[in-house]
């Protein structure tokens, strides 16, 4: 099989910061990390790999810091990398990310499936994933919990569910994101490492992959940040005094006029 693993690189939650002017996140100089739900598709992808053979193949679209996040998906046991990077996707919402890596994916050549992680912790949308599915025409299924067969040219999964699982069978070439469930990632090894620091990650243009132009960056993004800020931290308090009885009764009635209960 030949399994694509999408990443993403995201700030350090504990250190993110907004640009004013532009409402954009602020990447350069603050800590980054690759987003968590993305290490269970890796590892995932590896697994699968060491079930059907193949080869895993990593891709992210961001700056050139990004790079790092490349190299530590070497080190844990992803095969090659790529990263897609050009000023040209600077601002891009999810419509435009998707079809870039969608492009990306495309120049790969014979893809049989795509991982992504369910959803980013920097945005929470969870729609790069099915739009990169619509935009190589390809199956798709969300929440997968369990891979449980490929062969043939198709795949079964168990998709997680508010109540319990789907089992969802569906034809290669798919694209899938997957729950934390699925797996428990590995630790980079020393050999891994050794690798990662040595391989060579080609850096892909928009022209590279062949993308339109204006379907790319801020003027292919239809979703729009008009304003953004952090709200105000309010915070009032009353201390009941007297008995417990005495408190008890005051509590119920504030409650009572609140009309929480």
């Amino acid at each position: 099989m030949k399994i694509v693993v999408c990443i993403k690189q995201v700030p350090d939650v504990a250190d993110v910061r907004i640009d004013p002017e532009t409402n954009t996140l602020i990447r350069e100089g603050v800590p980054s990390i690759i987003n968590p739900f993305d290490m269970y598709a890796m590892e995932e992808g590896i697994r699968l790999r060491e079930r059907f053979g193949g080869e895993v193949i990593v891709l992210t679209m961001g700056p050139p810091q990004a790079e790092a996040a490349l190299r530590e998906a070497i080190s844990m046991g992803i095969d090659q990398a790529v990263l897609v990077s050009d000023r040209a996707f600077a601002g891009s919402d999810t419509l435009a990310t998707s079809y870039t890596l969608a492009m990306a994916i495309g120049k790969l050549g014979a893809v049989d499936l795509v991982l992504c992680g369910k959803q980013a912790i920097d945005g929470d949308t969870a729609q790069v994933g099915p739009g990169i599915a619509e935009n190589l025409n390809w199956g798709f299924a969300a929440y997968v919990r369990k891979i449980e067969d490929a062969g043939d040219g198709e795949i079964t999964v168990e998709r997680l569910m508010d109540d319990g699982y789907d089992v969802v069978r569906t034809q290669l070439p798919a694209v899938m994101t997957v729950v934390k469930e699925i797996n428990e990632p590995r630790l980079p090894s020393l050999k891994g490492k050794m690798r990662a620091k040595k391989i060579e990650i080609p850096v892909w243009s928009s022209e590279a992959i062949g993308a339109d132009p204006e379907r790319l960056g801020l003027k292919g993004s239809p979703t729009q940040v008009w304003k953004i800020f952090t709200p105000e931290f309010r915070r009032k308090g009353e201390l009941l005094q007297g008995e417990p009885r005495e408190q008890v009764d005051r509590l119920v009635a504030e409650i009572r006029r609140m009309n929480i209960v």
